[in-house]
């Protein structure tokens, strides 16, 4: 089979977002498989924002100490390939597709037994027999939604990393922070060591008495670790650093706001309790490899004159981030937004966050059947930006136009933005048209 085939074989499997409270199904076919997700020890990482830098931050600490490594995140921004990554590349097209008919025939025998391999089941287990078959020293693997009910949750993470905890996908992991951070939680395994980014109160209550039933070791960002200083450079940021095992000083990071910090941090805590003995990581380590981090659809600037600004903000913890960084880092004095979001996210409350921030709003929609119709997106910010200064454009590549000539007309100097926002789908289409590293 090609890689097209294969990536509609596997989108045949059903839809991302379908959530089913079972194991079960992963579990068997693995089995199958000689559990590949045992080969090599896992860095688990859970929590609602900011999963996917980390696991590149975690990922480049880890190959910066000569280590083979594999990582598995999602959802993917342009191609399905992004998602299994070697060596800090996505498998190519071909190697995508060999894994793919290497498991085949265990998924269609699994498949008679009445348990058919969904969507990510089947791209897990794909992640696994890849990274096995490699092999890889270290895996990083990111949940794709929630925790204990999560396909990658048959693994036994010797580090656990949770980021920030705050409202998401609450119609299937509860309404409320402390249900979701119950749901997050089920990747804390006994005898692990669990990494816990800044949380609020009431979700850290529920992470550290989840640590300490199943007799979890746990490190705190504030607590245990923490950004010690932070300060502004050219291109990201300088900061200093209080890890597990040492301080590092003079770090700098080539990404922009504050959550990237303590994503940074988080992850160096969590690759020093992956290292044995007491010492700390070599100072120059820490400043190669950070040095290197990218995080594709995070406040990455696609463009200049004007400035074109793409994040993935997805929902209202991501979404007040976002506009954070932007606020310190981007000394725009108009912003000009184009804002594509899914019908089951908390829309009003996005919305809400933007209108101090954008001076007008071009909404519209993403490739994505859950993408919210612009004329509906259109109405609901009417209410909060008012008629005049909302525009509604049917596609999205039309709105990027528009948008980029709003700010063209305000003149070279005017120091007029754009930021093109919403969704991970609308930050992996407008990386896509705007042909961003070849995408």
């Amino acid at each position: 089979m090609d890689y097209r085939a294969v990536e509609r074989a596997i989108l045949e499997r059903g839809v991302e977002w379908k959530f089913e409270p079972t194991l079960d199904r992963i579990a068997a076919l693995l089995d199958l498989l000689g559990s590949p997700q045992r080969a090599y020890p896992v860095v688990h990482i859970a929590g609602t924002n900011g999963k996917t830098s980390t696991a590149r931050m975690v990922e480049a600490l880890l190959r910066e100490r000569n280590l083979r490594v594999g990582r598995f995140t999602s959802p993917h921004l342009v191609s399905m390939r992004e998602r299994i990554c070697v060596d800090g590349v996505p498998l190519s097209e071909e190697r995508f597709a060999e894994v793919y008919e290497e498991i085949a025939p265990y998924v269609e025998l699994n498949d008679t037994t009445g348990r058919r391999i969904q969507f990510f089941e089947l791209l897990t287990a794909m992640a696994f027999a890849a990274f096995a078959d490699t092999p890889v020293d270290v895996a990083v693997v990111e949940t794709g939604m929630g925790g204990t009910w999560d396909a990658t949750n048959v693994v036994d993470g010797q580090v656990n990393i949770i980021t920030p905890i705050s409202l998401d996908h609450t119609e299937r992991l509860g309404p409320d922070i402390p249900s979701i951070a119950g749901e997050k939680a089920g990747i804390i395994k006994a005898g692990s060591t669990t990494v816990l980014a800044q949380q609020e109160l009431e979700a850290a209550e529920v992470l550290v008495r989840r640590a300490a039933e199943v007799g979890a070791v746990v490190a705190r960002e504030g607590l245990e670790f923490g950004v010690l200083n932070r300060e502004i450079a050219m291109g990201g940021q300088l900061l200093t650093l209080r890890g597990l095992k040492g301080m590092y000083e003079d770090v700098y990071l080539p990404l922009y706001g504050a959550h990237q910090a303590g994503n940074a941090v988080t992850s160096l805590a969590a690759v020093e309790a992956l290292t044995a003995g007491d010492d700390p990581l070599g100072i120059e380590l820490v400043r190669q490899a950070f040095a290197q981090v990218t995080s594709p659809g995070r406040l990455e600037v696609v463009r200049r004159d004007p400035t074109v600004v793409i994040d993935a903000a997805h929902n209202p913890g991501g979404m007040q981030a976002t506009l954070d960084g932007l606020h310190e880092a981007f000394d725009f004095a108009k912003v000009i937004g184009v804002v594509a979001v899914m019908r089951d996210k908390d829309v009003a409350t996005i919305l809400d966050l933007l209108e101090p921030v954008l001076d007008e709003i071009i909404v519209t929609r993403n490739s994505s059947p859950r993408s919210m119709a612009p004329e509906e997106l259109g109405e609901l910010a009417e209410g909060y930006f008012g008629a005049d200064r909302v525009h509604v454009v049917e596609r999205l590549d039309e709105a990027i136009d528009r948008g980029i000539g709003i700010a063209d007309a305000e003149g070279e100097f005017s120091g007029t933005g754009v930021l093109i926002t919403g969704s991970v789908i609308t930050a992996g289409d407008a990386r896509y048209l705007l042909k961003v590293d070849g995408s």
